[in-house]
């Protein structure tokens, strides 16, 4: 298979070193998997551009007692302490939040009701899985928040972190947080922290006309990605959607973009300095990933429905992140 025939949703690349094989992560699609379910399938590969049909290394169903069976977004795999971490996120629409949604800046209340959502981890000995959710009966950040695609983070002592976006859903200016997380990531060790807000972009708003109230928000936060940059910065790779409109039933329409921002302290509390976006023609939710041969890569999809990969070769220039150029020689260009 080739990135242009693959169905390729918050893509994740996980390049082993033991095998020389590249592990490309994404949520199971029953049709091109063959297996049915909630869950998440890998491609492999050796060159970036061949891949194999995609095994599934992980099924909500057979997960005895877990919370919910829908979603499987955004799944990332991290090694750690010797084992493999599957974090990926599941909702649950029949278990609303107790609380009501609060109105938003300009007192236009919410219509969509919030419900459980969250990132939950799971373990395996083999990148090929399968994956053992660690706490079944609910997701690791905080479940009274409504949350989405965390990702690990560790400090400089050793700490391991969970970095989620905070739903608009809930939070009308959606934002970035942080959670440390036990030894085992299967729980947090303590209170979320806050990273910034989606409209701590400017440019989200710089095109929107004067006297309208922004669109009515949301703003959204979405796919972090933390990097340390050469320099020791700590970088943050994240998407979002510019000129916002949301629709009765809670859709969202606008350009969805790459987007990152930087601490240039180092830290994770920051501050955070926000770029303006990498790549938008409605392409996202992007990690980074060094190829065999020491090249930075960068993956994301396009576009956001039916999604399929597109690569890049990317280079820092001090903790600033650039495109060197796009690698059609692998994605087909499209």
């Amino acid at each position: 298979m080739q990135l242009p025939d693959m169905p390729l949703h918050d893509p994740f690349v996980v390049a082993d070193d033991t095998t020389r094989t590249y592990h490309l992560y994404t949520s199971n699609v029953p049709s091109v998997s063959g297996v049915d379910g909630t869950g998440t399938m890998v491609y492999r590969s050796r060159d970036l551009r061949d891949w194999t049909p995609p095994v599934v290394v992980f099924r909500t169903a057979g997960q005895e007692g877990i919370w919910a069976t829908d979603g499987a977004w955004a799944p990332e795999v991290h090694a750690w302490g010797g084992r493999y971490y599957l974090f990926t996120t599941l909702h649950n629409a029949d278990r609303p939040l107790p609380a009501p949604p609060p109105p938003n800046q300009w007192g236009v209340p919410f219509r969509t009701p919030a419900h459980m959502r969250g990132t939950v981890t799971a373990v395996s000995d083999s990148l090929l899985g399968p994956f053992t959710v660690l706490d079944p009966s609910r997701p690791v950040p905080p479940e009274h928040l409504m949350t989405l695609d965390g990702t690990l983070y560790v400090d400089p002592s050793g700490q391991p972190w969970m970095v989620y976006a905070h739903e608009w859903l809930q939070t009308i200016d959606g934002t970035m947080e942080a959670v440390r997380l036990a030894p085992d990531l299967s729980r947090t060790a303590g209170d979320p922290v806050f990273l910034f807000k989606a409209s701590d972009a400017p440019w989200i708003t710089e095109q929107i006309p004067a006297g309208v109230p922004h669109q009515l928000p949301p703003y959204i936060t979405d796919g972090p990605q933390l990097y340390r940059t050469p320099d020791g910065s700590l970088l943050m790779l994240w998407s979002t959607y510019e000129k916002n409109v949301a629709g009765q039933d809670g859709t969202v329409s606008g350009g969805y973009v790459q987007t990152y921002a930087v601490s240039g302290s180092g830290d994770l509390a920051g501050p955070w300095e926000q770029r303006r976006p990498l790549v938008r023609d409605d392409s996202g939710h992007g990690m980074l990933f060094h190829t065999f041969d020491g090249r930075l890569m960068m993956i994301l999809h396009r576009p956001f429905e039916d999604a399929r990969g597109k690569l890049y070769e990317m280079r820092f220039a001090g903790h600033e992140l650039e495109i060197v150029r796009r690698r059609e020689d692998l994605d087909g260009g499209g």
